[in-house]
């Protein structure tokens, strides 16, 4: 009885000091905030993360990276502790998360559609924004993207491709490229990376945020395509993707749309306080939204809120209050 009542208070100590557990750990640590985050908000989310701890000591910041839609399905599906998630599509949030997992979602920052290569690229020296579709077509050519069932990347990459079939008038032009090259398809945009790094492909399909926080060479695409211009916003809409719902043997179709990455804060968030202050000096223009900039990101806050989304009271210094419903 002795030996069982001291391995069972050996296994409590042991659990509640787990590097994995969401609360406090050490008697000096005031908590922890557990963020799932996109792919491509990685390395303007580490400087954003350990500048709040530094001006909150014994706060932690934990960060988990993939594919928006893994991030949310690890909430939906695994059930794993989250407080707040930061997706590159703010249609992840609204479509998988809300209303059982989350009630809002803010977006706070832009992006655009390039593709990215290096200077030991197959014909990048004759690349252009007239003949990149030929470039990616030739055989001698490697091209890589993203898993469009659990990557935003993945599944803009596709309507770029329709939007460009319509411009270039290339009727064949999206069976073309998604034929191609499917064995550089990778879970995320930033697993991407690598393979482009060792050359193993020649280009790739990514957010020119990534493109310029790894120093990456890029051709930017025009604004009918790239998804970053709100002009060409009902154009985008005009063309679909179909990828997996949120239950099995379900699809969710995804309509073109100017990218904006959204957060929001899990309905149980295990430490929603210090979520909350996390969240304030992530908007914040002077700290994790001067950051975001700096980092290839353009900001969206204060944001105009179209959708009518209610917001909890902290937040709405951070809305346009034209627009905004108050909670």
């Amino acid at each position: 009885m002795k030996k069982a009542l001291i391995a069972l208070l050996l296994l409590t100590i042991v659990s509640c000091h787990h590097p994995n557990y969401p609360g406090k750990s050490n008697p000096g640590e005031k908590g922890s905030v557990i963020v799932f985050h996109a792919g491509s908000l990685s390395v303007p989310f580490q400087k954003i993360a350990r500048t709040f701890e530094a001006e909150n000591p014994g706060v932690k910041i934990l960060l988990e990276a993939a594919g928006s839609v893994e991030c949310a399905r690890k909430i939906t599906e695994l059930n794993k502790p989250c407080d707040i998630m930061a997706s590159s599509d703010y249609k992840v949030i609204e479509e998988l998360l809300i209303p059982s997992h989350a009630s809002w979602y803010l977006p706070f920052a832009g992006n655009e559609m390039v593709i990215a290569f290096t200077e030991k690229s197959r014909k990048q020296d004759i690349l252009n924004r007239q003949n990149w579709m030929k470039i990616l077509l030739d055989p001698e050519v490697r091209f890589g993207r993203s898993d469009p069932d659990a990557d935003p990347c993945g599944y803009r990459t596709l309507i770029v491709m329709k939007l460009a079939r319509q411009k270039y008038a290339l009727p064949d032009l999206v069976e073309q490229l998604t034929s191609k090259d499917i064995k550089y398809i990778r879970p995320k945009e930033v697993d991407l990376l690598a393979m482009l790094e060792i050359n193993e492909t020649d280009y790739i399909f990514i957010y020119r945020s990534v493109a310029i926080q790894h120093g990456l060479k890029y051709l930017e695409l025009p604004d009918e395509i790239n998804l970053k211009n709100m002009d060409f916003n009902d154009d985008y809409s005009k063309v679909s993707v179909s990828i997996r719902g949120k239950n099995q043997g379900e699809s969710l179709k995804v309509h073109g749309e100017t990218i904006a990455y959204a957060v929001t804060m899990i309905n149980d968030a295990p430490n929603p306080e210090l979520a909350r202050d996390f969240l304030e000096f992530l908007l914040d223009s002077n700290k994790g939204g001067k950051i975001l900039v700096e980092s290839g990101h353009n900001s969206l806050i204060p944001y105009s809120n179209p959708n009518q989304v209610i917001y909890p009271d902290y937040l709405m210094k951070y809305i346009n209050t034209n627009t905004a419903k108050p909670n």
